[in-house]
């Protein structure tokens, strides 16, 4: 797939888990396991449901994109042609679980829910996306 050099690198954060991955996928891929570390949602894991995701800037629309049981989920999320997906890769008993969080348009692109630049939420969301992932999910799934 061609990136346009002007648009702004996919968010990935990586962590291991200590839990195997059908506890992961659980927690990933249903709306209370995912509810009990990012959001509240109406998540279902079919292709082409549509769900919101309860967010501080209000509903975001979303819609499922990929199910590849256990290993990958990808979604759109909100308006702006975000891509989110999560990957699971098992580890002897553990998982590598993997967020990327692409589709940034240019730096200087004003994106019109925040009405900040893309290169601001970007950076935001990259904050969150680490605390997100590397405390809670792990609490989640190792708590």
């Amino acid at each position: 797939m061609e990136s346009n050099q002007n648009t702004l690198q996919d968010v990935k954060k990586t962590v291991i888990l200590e839990a195997p991955i059908q506890k992961v996928w659980d927690t990933v891929s249903t709306a209370e396991g995912i509810a009990s570390w990012f959001m509240p949602n109406d998540f279902q894991p079919k292709v082409g449901h549509e769900f919101h995701v309860q967010s501080p800037f209000g509903p975001s629309p979303c819609k499922v994109l990929e199910i590849d049981a256990p290993h990958r989920i990808s979604f759109s999320w909100d308006t702006d042609g975000w891509i989110v997906s999560f990957i699971l890769k098992e580890l002897d008993g553990k998982t590598e679980f993997t967020l990327i969080h692409g589709g940034w348009k240019e730096p200087d692109t004003i994106l019109p829910k925040p009405n900040e630049k893309s290169s601001i939420i970007r950076d935001r969301m990259d904050h969150g996306w680490e605390q997100i992932v590397n405390q809670k999910l792990k609490k989640a799934v190792e708590g």
